[in-house]
């Protein structure tokens, strides 16, 4: 059973996704966290900076955004091609020029936001993807017929120019996903109306993404999410909206329970206690910790008290196993994001790396986030990389 908790305090708010009683995700937002990634601006070319083959671009949100010529140049399958970036940045911008970009990854303290002008409007079944003519299909769908199926009927119905990533949630759909295009297609001519509206000034933002809850709440359509606790009128009123707007929800409760009472089922303050600690033990008694840095997140397995009662294969092929379900779970709970290394106990079969490789695609197949598991490297490192639910914790 799912359930989405909700309590705001003050300028805080803290999102909660029980599943019978256990968080698996866990989300902090303050008035000060950045929230504009997958914001629509039209922008105005500030610096070119030849050498990076980077331009800097003024979109009105305080420090100019980053922008490289690969985000310039026609969007291609990277399956298919190889990107050609031997084009000069000078022949593709000018300063003082109008540029209609979408933030792909928030400002900090010390960088810009990067911007792309390659577009993103997620829906319910599709994420629509204007001037291009990919389709492709999540690859947590993995029915080939199905992916073909999923394919035709949105090639069949798209607009020339636009193309599509096909979600989760479109499997088995037809009508729907037909209906979806055509609300995207309305909401991306709306944008690009706006953009060439010349009485307007520039720059200005012109679509504001989904945030957080509201991007659960769309995901979780076809997961049996049964009830949302709140304690505040502002989120009760908002989550009312999206369940009048979406006939999937028609059976969805709402309810409100009082600030201090919220977080007490399921003992939620002492599982958020626990969100942060470096060291996870395992039911075996080994262990796993988490140290994150600026570039990437390290992730080290350790047999820790477990001896085992078999040959020391047996050993090290179990708490590899264990660990592997918990680290799946410690990438949604903590919305780890970006590069991710993970040290597991060397194993010196080949079929018993295959499996634990096997066993961590197939519990990320839970994670509502994008993962890409790279597989072993010749020094035995697990590579890995998950895109951030949550923008602002980059």
């Amino acid at each position: 059973m799912l359930e989405l908790i909700i309590k705001r305090k003050e300028d805080k708010r803290q999102i909660v996704l029980v599943e019978n009683g256990k968080i698996i995700e866990y989300y902090e937002e303050g008035q000060e966290d950045h929230k504009n990634e997958g914001n629509i601006y039209i922008g105005v070319v500030k610096d070119i900076i030849k050498g990076m083959q980077a331009a800097f671009v003024d979109i009105g949100i305080g420090k100019n955004s980053l922008i490289h010529v690969k985000d310039i140049l026609e969007k291609q399958d990277e399956k298919k091609e190889k990107q050609n970036m031997e084009k000069d940045i000078h022949e593709l911008l000018k300063p003082n020029q109008k540029l209609l970009v979408q933030i792909k990854k928030d400002s900090n303290e010390k960088k810009g936001a990067r911007i792309s002008t390659h577009m993103n409007l997620p829906g319910k079944y599709i994420v629509l993807m204007p001037n291009t003519d990919i389709i492709t299909v999540s690859q947590k769908i993995e029915n080939k017929e199905e992916q073909e199926r999923l394919i035709q009927l949105v090639r069949n119905h798209i607009s020339k120019g636009n193309g599509a990533v096909v979600r989760t949630s479109a499997e088995g759909k037809e009508t729907e996903i037909i209906e979806d295009i055509k609300h995207m297609e309305n909401k991306w001519e709306k944008i690009l109306k706006d953009s060439q509206d010349e009485n307007q000034e520039a720059p200005r933002q012109l679509y504001k993404s989904e945030d957080i809850v509201e991007k659960m709440l769309l995901d979780l359509t076809q997961k049996g999410l049964s009830t949302v606790f709140v304690n505040d009128s502002i989120d009760y009123n908002e989550i009312n909206r999206i369940k009048n707007e979406n006939k999937e929800y028609k059976d969805l409760q709402i309810l409100v329970k009082g600030e201090e009472s919220i977080f007490q089922m399921y003992d939620l303050e002492q599982q958020i206690e626990k969100i942060n600690n470096r060291k996870i033990w395992l039911k075996c008694g080994g262990f796993i910790t988490i140290d994150k840095t600026e570039a990437l997140t390290a992730i080290d397995v350790n047999t820790g008290k477990y001896t085992g009662n078999k040959t020391m294969e047996d050993t090290v092929f179990k708490v590899n196993q264990e660990a592997t379900v918990e680290i799946a779970k410690q990438l949604r709970l903590r919305d780890i994001g970006g590069i991710i290394i993970i040290d597991y106990i060397d194993m010196q079969k080949e079929e018993d790396k295959k499996a634990i490789e096997d066993l961590l695609k197939e519990e990320l197949k839970k994670d509502r986030s994008k993962t890409q598991i790279e597989g072993f490297t010749k020094l035995d490192l697990m590579e890995m990389t998950r895109k951030h639910i949550c923008s602002h914790k980059d």
